[in-house]
């Protein structure tokens, strides 16, 4: 049995289909998951199948500056500090992969929190 549902693996699927035709022609994929506790975001290439940058609220940079892990405002920090780190690195634009999550809550606060630092998307 899966932890996920029918509906979210059907939004995966169908999100996974749009992103995997963009990301032929050349964009970064910014992939993010969340658990109950934590949330998670990468910069992939797919094309030579390695993450170039990464952050989640596990990160030391970060999590002294958090009092909490799981809410909204954590999850903007997130987005901050991934787009100053890939902008570092000379990312400056990807393509947002929510998974099978929906663009809201702590999912959507990651992408504003990346778009306020430079990131396009």
């Amino acid at each position: 049995m899966s932890r996920f549902s029918e509906g979210f693996k059907r939004r995966q699927r169908r999100t996974r289909a749009k992103i995997h035709e963009a990301t032929k022609q050349g964009p970064l994929r910014l992939s993010v998951f969340r658990s109950n506790c934590h949330i998670y975001a990468q910069v992939i290439d797919d094309v030579a199948g390695k993450t170039l940058v990464s952050m989640s609220t596990l990160d030391q940079e970060l999590r002294s500056k958090l009092t909490a892990t799981g809410n909204k405002v954590a999850a903007e920090e997130v987005g901050k500090y991934l787009a100053r780190r890939a902008l570092k690195a000379g990312i400056k634009e990807v393509v947002f992969d929510r998974g099978g999550c929906l663009y809201h809550g702590r999912v959507q606060a990651v992408a504003m929190g990346a778009r306020a630092e430079g990131l396009v998307f």
